[in-house]
């Protein structure tokens, strides 16, 4: 698969969040993106070092910028469940914009064509 590109249309899919009331939601996202700019990043792993370390950070620092400049969402999703995306999230107090969504059978990820297998390392599929 090509990589996604600016104005592409993202496949339809479901992800698993908890809202500000704690409560489990699932969501579109297409509904996310509906008449929006977004910016939809994944990453391997929450709780990864190279993930935690190296991929949020820089989104949670940028991410006042970015709304500056138009965008609506800064949305991260990982192939974990909501549970683990949650207290992942939590790692990063200062973060005030970017939610943490979660693909916990990577039905998006191989939806986007992004799965990346690490079952030879113990992790399954993740998402590039």
């Amino acid at each position: 698969m090509a990589p996604i590109a600016v104005g592409d249309t993202i496949p339809e899919g479901t992800l698993s969040y908890f809202d500000e009331n704690d409560q489990l939601q699932q969501v579109s996202v297409h509904s996310l993106a509906a008449g929006k700019k977004v910016i939809i990043f994944g990453v391997p792993g929450a709780f990864t070092p190279t993930c935690s370390l190296k991929h949020v950070p820089g989104y949670v620092e940028k991410a006042e910028e970015l709304k500056s400049k138009g965008v609506a969402e800064v949305i991260c999703i990982s192939v974990n469940d909501p549970f683990v995306m949650k207290a992942w999230a939590k790692t990063f107090p200062e973060n005030k914009h970017v939610k943490f969504l979660a693909d916990g059978s990577a039905t998006y990820t191989h939806a986007l064509g992004l799965e990346l297998n690490l079952s030879d390392k113990g992790l399954g599929v993740r998402s590039r």
